[in-house]
């Protein structure tokens, strides 16, 4: 639906939101997470944990009506992984909800949560992330020029999105090309034998292209944004969906972090702008830090105890 018919996947997203339909889409979903969630139901009826951390809305739903039942004990913890909030996050029966910045938690005070049940501890990422790499060591690793300007183009893991587009109009730098799954898209990139372009498929080492990279071209989800946050990069989006990538462009343009909503030529120029000044990419840089939260693993078990 994502990929095929985004527009449609918008209304969804927008529909399941509405305060007036909320009480229908909940009666729908108690019937699906009753034929989907057995296994985990009598896993946590059996294991009887002193706290249960849910980074999906779909367990903290179930948690939540374990909670509400009687059949749960101990303490819920909700982590909300975008850094807007859809209100499928509005769970009866949570203890509390660690989020993503000051604007994550304004908006479920808004929406009618306790505020001091909310806690801005940042989106949990892998702590390689937050590991201090070399630039230029991690570029000679990666087989490219350790002194040339290089931006990451990172796609998902079906390799959506105008990444030959991106790469025409960005064909003077160095790129580091994320095709995902997409092995296709990869043969093609790699088939117009541009020196200064390496195409990859999917990847495991994502930690090792951020800190190769100066900027980062890429899909606005929530744990791509929080990784490059991490890493101090400048971020410029493409293609976000409609719904919560849309949400997330939205909260970082408030705190002055990403480029989108421009036609790719326009964001390419931008691009090619940061590369020819040192000073704005220093700049974009710094901007990072304001949503950046690297401990957010620490901050998040802090809570936990």
């Amino acid at each position: 639906m994502v990929g095929k018919i985004p527009v449609f996947w918008g209304m969804f997203f927008w529909l399941t939101d509405q305060a007036w339909f909320l009480p229908v889409f909940r009666a729908i979903r108690r019937v699906y997470n009753g034929l989907n969630a057995t296994r985990l139901v009598a896993f946590l009826k059996k294991e009887k944990f002193d706290c249960v951390v849910a980074t999906h809305f779909f367990a903290a739903e179930v948690c939540g009506h374990l909670r509400r039942t009687g059949q749960l004990g101990g303490k819920l913890v909700v982590v909300v992984t975008d850094f807007d909030v859809h209100k499928i996050w509005l769970v009866p029966g949570v203890d509390e909800y660690c989020v993503a910045s000051e604007y994550t938690k304004r908006r479920l005070v808004s929406l009618g949560v306790d505020e001091s049940k909310i806690f801005i501890t940042g989106i949990p990422l892998d702590e390689k992330f937050t590991r201090p790499r070399d630039k230029a060591g991690m570029r000679r690793k990666l087989g490219l020029d350790s002194e040339a300007f290089t931006v990451l183009i990172s796609t998902s893991s079906f390799g959506f999105g105008p990444i030959e587009e991106l790469a025409g109009y960005l064909a003077t730098l160095q790129l580091i090309i994320i095709c995902g799954n997409n092995k296709e898209l990869q043969a093609r990139i790699a088939a117009r034998s541009n020196p200064r372009h390496k195409p990859f498929g999917f990847v495991n080492n994502m930690e090792e292209m951020m800190a190769a990279a100066d900027v980062m071209v890429t899909k606005p989800g929530g744990l791509s944004v929080t990784e490059a946050l991490a890493n101090n990069l400048p971020l410029v989006f493409f293609s976000a969906i409609p719904g919560q990538e849309a949400g997330n462009i939205h909260v970082l343009a408030i705190n002055g972090i990403g480029l989108s909503g421009m036609p790719l030529r326009d964001l390419c120029s931008e691009v090619l702008g940061l590369a020819a000044s040192p000073a704005a990419l220093a700049q974009a840089r710094e901007r990072t830090r304001i949503l950046a939260r690297p401990d957010s693993v620490r901050d998040i078990i802090a809570r936990l105890v």
